[in-house]
């Protein structure tokens, strides 16, 4: 009995598996059946639709590391996407913290500055911008820190 009921639920999973591939199957068929006739650029022979169905890229502004940076600020950049600093700040506007390039614009690029913004990175700090305290990140190393004030700074 055991057998009998282990093979039927065998075969019924087997039939549902190769169901949805046949749909899946059949569905793309259809898709590509009802596209049009597919167009050529005559100036660079590129074919349009398959242009037209290529991703999006997100070139919000408000996001990290769009700008034109590179070389060492990029590890700045990188380190701040991966931490919880956008919660609070953003790049262009202010949030419950000032915007970065507030940040750049009021403090020149030196390493008395980066050493003093990566302080309060580490430590969190209050007063300079309002009443809301920045939360303190302990965990981070004095040379991420750094990196991502350098990131900051370069940012105006």
């Amino acid at each position: 009995m055991k057998k009998v009921l282990l093979l039927l639920s065998f075969g019924a999973l087997l039939a549902a598996c190769s169901s949805g591939s046949e749909k899946k199957a059949k569905e793309e068929y259809t898709l590509a059946d009802s596209e049009e006739t597919m167009a050529t650029d005559s100036t660079t022979g590129a074919n349009v639709t398959a242009v037209a169905h290529q991703p999006q890229i997100d070139t919000s502004a408000t996001k990290i590391g769009t700008g034109p940076t590179g070389g060492a600020v990029a590890k700045g950049a990188k380190l701040i996407e991966g931490s919880d600093c956008m919660g609070c700040h953003r790049e262009n506007e202010k949030l419950l913290g000032p915007a970065y390039k507030a940040v750049a614009e009021k403090y020149p690029s030196n390493d008395a500055n980066v050493s003093m913004l990566a302080g309060k990175i580490i430590k969190g700090g209050k007063g300079n911008w309002g009443d809301i305290a920045m939360t303190p990140h302990p965990g981070l190393s004095e040379a991420d820190a750094q990196e991502m004030a350098r990131y900051i700074l370069s940012l105006k």
